[in-house]
């Protein structure tokens, strides 16, 4: 009996969970690679491990265009440097508001992301969201803060770190997908004119950023075949964790990306429950988990449905885009969430 092809929709969801779940597993392996460089290793040199992740992904794109994966393409030296300013901030700003805030107020700031995103994507992208999507954002921020806020408290540098840090990264993420649409660039093909010019910044301003935030310089590091096995490691996975990044903000949006992101954060705190203890599991946690799922549930079927939400048709100068293999598509960015 033959069996009936897959309709679109039912390949579009497929990938899209495919991207989800690569994107999820490689974030999750990132955290637990780097907690264990850091606390156990005493690598803190945050910035500059960031642009060794970039040149091991810088690496990638080299090697994939060489063997013919990568089709060329064109993106303005403009657009790369601003995305890089805003990239760069946002990593330098995240780092200097985790060290500058307490745990309780980087995690508010992180919450913030998502109304920037919004905003960001209502005022740039000229979307519209119905009432249904608006509320069920509120219900994950919602669940969210009741899982991971403890104490608060802020300062003047701190508040000022954080909120460069919020802004530079909304405004990098709507960017990926605002690059991808415009000029029909697939994952691969953005990441090959990105990651060069960040791999070089970070790796260059990185170690006097980090010597400002630990007094340390990193060549000064004493390192062990067990440290380097553990940065290698880290920048092995960071290729996917870039790659899926850009994955999804390019199948669905950078709304919807900050949204199911915190699906990640509910994942960590649930397997951390599992596998070092039940310390700190209890009601509230539970009940902010529970709170959270709920509204990513209600998002995602809001935000499908038929005015959940709404865009403008911004012109393309390219009548196809590529995909991640440079293979030609000619609707897939105009599927997104």
């Amino acid at each position: 009996m033959i069996m009936p092809p897959a309709s679109k929709a039912d390949s579009k969801a497929t990938l899209d969970a495919a991207a989800w779940a690569f994107n999820i597993v490689t974030s999750v392996g990132i955290i637990i690679v780097n907690k264990a460089l850091m606390a156990t290793y005493g690598f803190r040199f945050a910035t500059t491990l960031t642009g060794l992740h970039f040149a091991t992904t810088t690496l990638m794109t080299v090697v994939l265009r060489w063997m013919g994966h990568i089709q060329s393409s064109h993106l303005p030296a403009s657009e790369i440097l601003k995305f890089v300013v805003f990239a760069n901030f946002s990593i330098v700003g995240m780092n200097v508001s985790l060290m500058w805030n307490s745990v309780g107020f980087y995690q508010i700031a992180k919450l913030s992301m998502i109304p920037v995103s919004c905003f960001l994507e209502v005022f740039l992208g000229k979307k519209r969201y119905s009432r249904d999507t608006k509320l069920s954002i509120l219900l994950v921020l919602l669940g969210v803060a009741i899982c991971t806020v403890t104490d608060m408290s802020v300062n003047a540098k701190g508040f000022i770190a954080a909120f460069v840090a919020v802004w530079a990264t909304a405004l990098q993420q709507y960017y990926v997908h605002f690059l991808q649409k415009k000029y029909a660039l697939g994952s691969f093909n953005l990441l090959g004119h990105t990651a060069p010019v960040q791999a070089a910044s970070l790796l260059l301003l990185g170690p006097f950023v980090d010597y400002s935030l630990t007094n340390k310089m990193v060549g000064a590091y004493p390192y062990s075949t067990t440290s380097v096995y553990f940065i290698i490691l880290s920048c092995t996975i960071a290729i996917g964790t870039n790659l899926s990044q850009f994955i999804c903000i390019g199948r669905f949006s950078a709304l919807t990306f900050q949204v199911l992101g915190h699906m990640k954060t509910i994942l960590i705190l649930t397997l951390g429950f599992i596998f070092f203890g039940k310390e700190g599991l209890n009601l509230h946690v539970v009940l902010g988990m529970v709170i959270a799922i709920l509204g990513m549930i209600w998002y995602g079927n809001a935000s499908s449905k038929p005015g959940g939400t709404e865009t403008r048709t911004i012109s393309s100068p390219h009548p196809k885009t590529q995909n991640q293999n440079g293979l030609s598509e000619s609707s897939e960015l105009d599927e997104k969430v």
